[in-house]
């Protein structure tokens, strides 16, 4: 019966896409592939570039390393693919990444949409490359040669990198790490796979909105693979539920690994729920949980724990357990966060730069009013011709039903308005009643893919200023667009 369990969980993800097709698995290596190509040919016209001698530009490489649900092989047909570009200790991220292979990367039919995210924690590019969506940072090694099999837990290849580069490698190393540490990596991935889903569905996954993001589940998965390292997929869901559920936060969750690690007390770092990154120097993982998504979270798993601990009734069924959330049953009343932008191309970086700061509105609004669930799902609504994003965020009943909006979207905005680079779009926030959300919004938790923030390249009709090679004078690596005015320019290439 168990068993049974595990095969129709197993069923119940291929149904919902979780588990792409051999073709698009096929078209992804493919693309992986030629990135890695083009990646070696930049190095190497860079390397010239700096003038090197020939041997060391014939020695000279560099190649990609993915991590994320794809480097965990918990993608999905819709899934990004996150590959770190890790070059040698030559190659730079402002001329030689940003410049030089933006324009290798222009060059070729095959990518598109391509936007440089230069002021993020993890700097990177974005583009589309054969219709799949790639985040590609960059990291530099201190060697000439970075081997294609490269082993990024080898101390020799980590001297030297400094803190923007590390942020870069985090998520290469925790990806490395888990597999390396999970005693079955297919239950791993399976039951990786179902928790995500779950968390989609139940409302509970977005870092950004102050819940559980890849790396918090993925760690999750991990501990309680490793707790009980011979049991089925259906009864790891259930233990999963089932440890955590009654989990003594803020006690952290860790992986072992044989080694005693470093004490760090959660307590005076304010975390709700510690979750350890199982690399050096093992720091928490960042995490935007407040005292809402903590108590949602919470509920959450206690839920899942109900539903899955007696996994061998006759009645029971999958589907209850990933039920999608049902926020107008549960909430009377909304926070409606609408946000719009002039131009379509715009609205990626206003929303992305509203939803970096929402944990500000989280705090305001438990402070003037109790709990909230921040809904990570966007909506459209198709009345409106402005390219814009809706969220309805459940207010629970709290303190008061008098919320003075007006003095909550004033902190909001002197937050937002405070370091943003792009053209400023609209926020307007109000009070809406669960009749007032549309029928498209109430239990939609996945339907629609998350804006992304970029940079958009400028227009090429702009004046645009030919970058020169430092070392070989004559040799243009790129364009940087002005805006029209020769001293100051832009963050487009």
């Amino acid at each position: 019966m168990e068993e049974e369990r595990s095969l129709s969980l197993l069923q119940l993800m291929v149904n919902e896409g979780l588990v792409p097709s051999p073709e698009e698995e096929e078209n992804r290596k493919i693309v992986i592939e030629k990135l890695k190509q083009i990646v070696v040919a930049w190095v190497k016209r860079v390397a010239w570039q700096r003038r090197l001698p020939k041997q060391d530009i014939a020695a000279s490489s560099a190649t990609l390393l993915t991590y994320g649900s794809y480097g965990l092989g918990v993608h999905g047909s819709e899934s990004d693919i996150d590959a770190l570009c890790v070059g040698p200790y030559f190659a730079t991220m402002v001329d030689d990444f940003f410049i030089v292979l933006y324009n290798m990367l222009k060059s070729r039919p095959e990518a598109s949409e391509i936007h440089c995210v230069k002021d993020a924690k993890v700097p990177l590019m974005r583009f589309e490359f054969d219709g799949i969506s790639i985040d590609l940072p960059f990291v530099q090694l201190k060697v000439l040669s970075v081997p294609e099999n490269l082993d990024i837990l080898n101390p020799v290849f980590l001297r030297d990198i400094d803190e923007t580069g590390w942020k870069s490698l985090s998520g290469v190393l925790a990806n490395t790490q888990i597999c390396r540490l999970v005693p079955d990596l297919e239950k791993f991935q399976s039951i990786l796979r179902c928790v995500k889903f779950w968390a989609k569905r139940r409302g509970v996954y977005g870092n950004l909105n102050g819940f559980l993001g890849g790396i918090h589940l993925a760690i999750l998965a991990a501990f309680v693979c490793q707790c009980d390292p011979h049991a089925g997929l259906s009864a790891l869901i259930s233990h999963f539920f089932k440890t955590f559920a009654f989990w003594p936060w803020p006690r952290p969750v860790e992986l072992q690994d044989g080694t005693l690690h470093p004490t760090l007390n959660p307590t005076e770092m304010r975390l709700y729920m510690p979750i350890r990154l199982p690399f050096s120097p093992y720091e928490y993982c960042h995490s935007n949980i407040t005292k809402s998504t903590f108590y949602k979270i919470r509920t959450e798993f206690l839920r899942g724990h109900n539903l899955t601990k007696d996994l061998l009734k006759f009645d029971f069924d999958w589907h209850n357990v990933l039920e999608p959330f049902p926020y107008t049953k549960k909430y009377a009343r909304f926070l409606k966060i609408f946000l719009s932008a002039s131009k379509q191309d715009e609205l990626g970086d206003w929303v992305g730069w509203i939803k970096s700061r929402f944990r500000c509105l989280l705090f305001k609004l438990e402070e003037v009013q109790g709990l909230c669930d921040p809904n990570p799902a966007e909506h459209i609504d198709v009345n409106i011709s402005d390219p814009h994003v809706i969220f309805y965020w459940g207010l629970q009943a709290g303190k008061t039903n008098a919320i003075d909006i007006k003095s909550v979207k004033d902190v909001f905005w002197r937050n937002i308005s405070t370091g943003y680079q792009g053209p400023f779009g609209k926020m307007e926030l109000s009070i809406v009643q669960a009749s007032q959300v549309p029928k498209s919004a109430q239990f939609d938790t996945l339907s629609r893919k998350r804006t992304k923030a970029c940079w958009k390249m400028m227009d090429y009709h702009q004046r645009r200023i030919p970058i020169y090679s430092q070392h070989v004078p004559q040799y243009i690596v790129g364009y940087v667009s002005t805006n029209g005015d020769p001293e100051y320019p832009s963050a487009g290439v």
